[in-house]
């Protein structure tokens, strides 16, 4: 009897509090809409941003068009296509401007909201980039061509096109890197040997390997360099020939071994799995490979290889999913630290206003230097830079095809990660290991007003469970022996995570948070949804 009273009066209770949440529930939407206006404000400072770029390109005059504009566009490539008698230096300066375009027609695409671009204009730029990368490739033959014409002459110009040539090779892996970009999407069969793309990244450009005919040089007659110049332009040899009747023995033509040094700014956690580019399929292949060896301390592969072609290398893109652990706390005035752990690596992440910074990276306990080290970047460059270097830990709409995790409602999701943001200037969030035993429509993770710089030993964490609807606070600890969803002692339900947290909050802290800057606000929200610790973890 005792027990079925006690009950009893734990379900009045229960009762009193759902009943006084549904009370205060519109008072608490109503206040979390107005502070929740900071995300549209942003997204018009990026609009206004927007369209002051495009104005400053305008009074620029420099000759290059606007990407945004098709007309612009296609004069642009048309007269480049057409231009003959090019130096090598024309070609360089002229493929930096068109890699520049790219990038910026790469960043509409992924910056401006779905809503204000029409099918035509996703269309209009994707075509556009290919175009440019197509020219590109072709303006690239043009200037080796150019510079295996010259190589008899005097050595001191060989040393001076051999410092240019670095300048392309670098060019061109970029380029080409690009060139296999739009290959991105999963298709719904895959042959034997065909990489995905969903499930691999590549890294480190592309490595263009080709055995060149050496076009004719020149000749000094009377006075005069006379060269003769092939309509066909630069010739490749193509290995194994075609034909192989005129060899006697079968193994006339073995594969090439190869060595590669691997970019220095690109990180493998696992020995690189070297691909060849399928011209004819458009898609990269893991066939006619072999004898790979991978030394990681020079930072080189070798390997051996039927036929010439593009080569690069890859790694698994979830490589460091799920995340083992990751806590987000301020650090200043807008401006706070993402932590993220995983089986491999610590990478910590500064946000400030609208802007993101590579902190530092972490290898089996051990500091590791980047390039990207102490740059500052708004959030979707930083987000590409951090994945070409190969740290990867922005999941993609097909990621849960390869990765086990406790995937959560949308929703759910999107409503904490927003709250989070509001709150980061003032708190400090973390990992909980029982967000993995609550079910796909519920949150946990760990809370706690965080002031100052200052590193707490025993931090005093509040667990908190949210549902999208209702904010509560759990009784267990992080330590606890199992899960309960029962709510702790003198605590309520509330209908947002803001008004949960205000109950045990300081007023200092929540001023903090009121007068926090709308841009810094989205930009923590946007590594949030990027990262998606709440799923992926």
């Amino acid at each position: 009897m005792e027990r079925l009273e006690i009950q009893r009066i734990e379900k009045e209770k229960w009762h009193q509090l759902e009943a006084k949440d549904l009370e205060r529930r519109n008072e608490e939407l109503e206040e979390l809409y107005l502070l929740e206006r900071c995300f549209p404000e942003a997204e018009k400072l990026k609009q206004e941003t927007r369209l002051l770029s495009q104005w400053k390109h305008y009074i620029q005059c420099d000759g290059s068009p606007d990407p945004s504009v098709a007309q612009e566009m296609n004069t642009f490539i048309s007269l480049w296509k057409e231009k003959t008698n090019e130096t090598f230096e024309e070609v360089i300066e002229k493929s930096k401007v068109v890699l520049n375009l790219i990038e910026k027609l790469k960043f509409i695409l992924l910056e401006t909201p779905p809503c204000d671009l029409q099918d035509k204009n996703i269309i209009q730029y994707q075509e556009s980039i290919l175009q440019l990368q197509e020219l590109l490739h072709l303006k690239f033959s043009v200037a080796t061509e150019i510079l295996l014409r010259s190589s008899a002459e005097e050595e001191s110009e060989a040393i001076k096109y051999e410092r240019e040539m670095k300048v392309l090779s670098e060019i061109v892996s970029a380029a080409q890197l690009l060139l296999v970009e739009n290959s991105s999407e999963k298709p719904d069969f895959f042959e034997d040997n065909v990489v995905d793309l969903c499930q691999f990244t590549t890294l480190g450009g592309v490595y263009h390997l080709d055995i060149l005919e050496l076009p004719p040089q020149c000749k000094p007659v009377m006075g005069w360099m006379i060269v003769e110049i092939l309509k066909e332009g630069l010739q490749k040899y193509t290995y194994p020939p075609e034909t192989t009747e005129d060899f006697e023995t079968e193994n006339a033509f073995p594969p090439i071994e190869v060595t590669l040094e691997v970019h220095e700014n690109v990180i493998f956690f696992e020995d690189p799995v070297v691909v060849r580019w399928d011209a004819e399929g458009k898609h990269w292949r893991t066939d006619g490979i072999s004898n790979v060896s991978y030394k990681p301390k020079e930072r080189l592969v070798t390997f051996s290889l039927d036929t010439f072609g593009p080569v690069t290398l890859i790694q698994d893109a979830h490589i460091n999913m799920p995340y083992q652990s990751w806590e987000l706390r301020p650090l200043d005035v807008n401006k706070v630290l993402l932590t993220v752990t995983t089986v491999f690596t610590e990478i910590q992440i500064q946000i400030k206003e609208n802007l993101c910074m590579l902190s530092s990276i972490k290898l089996k306990d051990k500091k590791h230097i980047s390039i990207l080290e102490g740059t500052w970047m708004t959030p979707i460059p930083f987000i590409i830079a951090l994945k070409e270097a190969g740290l990867n830990i922005f999941p993609t709409r097909h990621s849960h095809f390869y990765v086990v995790i406790n995937n959560k409602v949308p929703l759910v999701e999107v409503k904490a990660y927003r709250q989070m943001a509001l709150l980061s200037s003032a708190f400090a969030f973390g990992w909980s290991k029982w967000n993995l035993l609550c079910n796909s429509t519920k949150v946990v993770f760990k809370v706690r007003e965080h002031l100052t710089e200052e590193c707490t030993e025993n931090p005093n964490w509040a667990l908190l469970m949210f549902s999208g609807d209702r904010a509560q606070r759990l009784k267990i600890k992080e330590e606890s022996e199992a899960f309960s969803e029962a709510l702790k002692e003198e605590t309520e339900f509330h209908s947002t995570l803001y008004h949960m947290v205000k109950d045990f909050a300081s007023e200092e802290a929540m001023e903090k948070v009121r007068s926090s800057n709308c841009q810094f606000v989205n930009s923590v929200c946007h590594m949030l949804l990027s990262t998606r610790l709440l799923s992926y973890s």
